[in-house]
């Protein structure tokens, strides 16, 4: 095949970087998958370990690497609240360290990198929806910190890499993500409510439910980053990629329930610290320059999500932390 590209996927056995690898391998493309499995299992990319294109490799991105290769999609951080508070030092070293050990051998190979950033680096925002030149309201030292920080800390990185060494980077600001390959204990609401409404358990609201998300289907957020990452030189972002139809907490819990058909009912909890009240991706930018925007709606990706959760024997997921 033409234009085959050696590509390192980092976090590439987690729930986005599993179908990222999987992407690659169908366009051709010989691909290296590294995990160090702390938030992750391996059945994620076990169905790939017999391609002759794909490689496994078990490592901590917070250690250097020595690899050539010639792009990398830097995914590699725990996502879900719960894990990155789990071990907050960790999370930070992941995130900045890791973008160090990886701009490093991009540098060495003169490699295309693409950092998968985090609308959590808007914190809770004071603009609405969220554009790409909003600098956010980040609590630096509050619970979340250790994630919205690192991220963007990285995100620095990335642009001085680029400043200093002319190295060729995307970033991509990555909105809620949901779909199949999920992990059934990653403390998300997406997986929650799901898998609450199919044992029958009440389905947990934190607040009144009036908090609003953006729900992006796996598929279309994967489909924006290879844009990205195959798109013109000259435009490195952020660009936000999400979905920009908003929805409150408890209309996610409606339609989870309408389309298990689950009889559980709803009870509230308190808010958690610094939990953002809205959250919502203005995406002109990725519109205009990558001519993406997402294609499958909440009730279809909820649906195909649900009938992945009910195909999987849940008993054989590991929870990734005790806040799991």
């Amino acid at each position: 095949m033409p234009n085959v590209k050696r590509i390192l996927v980092t976090g590439g056995a987690g729930f986005l970087g599993s179908y990222l690898c999987e992407r690659l391998i169908e366009r051709g493309h010989d691909v290296v998958c590294l995990d160090n499995f702390f938030t992750s299992q391996k059945s994620n990319i076990s169905h790939l370990l017999d391609r002759p294109n794909f490689e496994l490799i078990r490592h901590d991105i917070i250690l250097p690497m020595y690899l050539e290769v010639d792009e990398i999609y830097n995914l590699a951080c725990p996502a879900a609240p719960g894990h990155y508070q789990y071990n907050p030092i960790k999370t930070m070293k992941t995130s900045v360290m890791g973008a160090i050990n990886v701009l490093g051998m991009a540098k060495r190979c003169r490699a295309k990198v693409l950092q998968a950033s985090t609308s959590e680096v808007y914190g809770d925002p004071e603009v609405h929806p969220q554009v790409e030149t909003y600098r956010g309201s980040v609590n630096p030292i509050g619970p979340r910190a250790c994630y919205d920080e690192g991220k963007r800390a990285a995100e620095t990185l990335f642009m001085d890499y680029r400043r200093l060494h002319r190295l060729n980077v995307r970033i991509v600001r990555i909105f809620n993500t949901y779909g199949p390959g999920m992990h059934p204990f990653d403390g998300r609401v997406v997986s929650n409510f799901i898998c609450q409404a199919l044992d029958g358990r009440d389905l947990t609201i934190y607040g009144e439910g009036q908090q609003t998300r953006s729900f992006c289907y796996r598929d279309d957020l994967i489909e924006g980053m290879i844009r990205m990452m195959n798109g013109a030189d000259d435009f490195v972002g952020p660009v936000n990629l999400g979905n920009p139809h908003e929805f409150t907490i408890r209309e996610l819990s409606e339609l989870v329930l309408k389309l298990t058909g689950s009889k559980s009912k709803l009870v509230q909890r308190p808010l958690p610290p610094d939990d953002p009240t809205q959250r919502r991706p203005d995406i002109t930018l990725a519109q205009t320059k990558l001519g993406w925007q997402p294609t499958v709606s909440l009730a279809e990706g909820l649906a195909k999500t649900i009938d992945w959760f009910r195909s999987v024997d849940r008993t054989k997921y590991r929870p990734p932390t005790p806040n799991g």
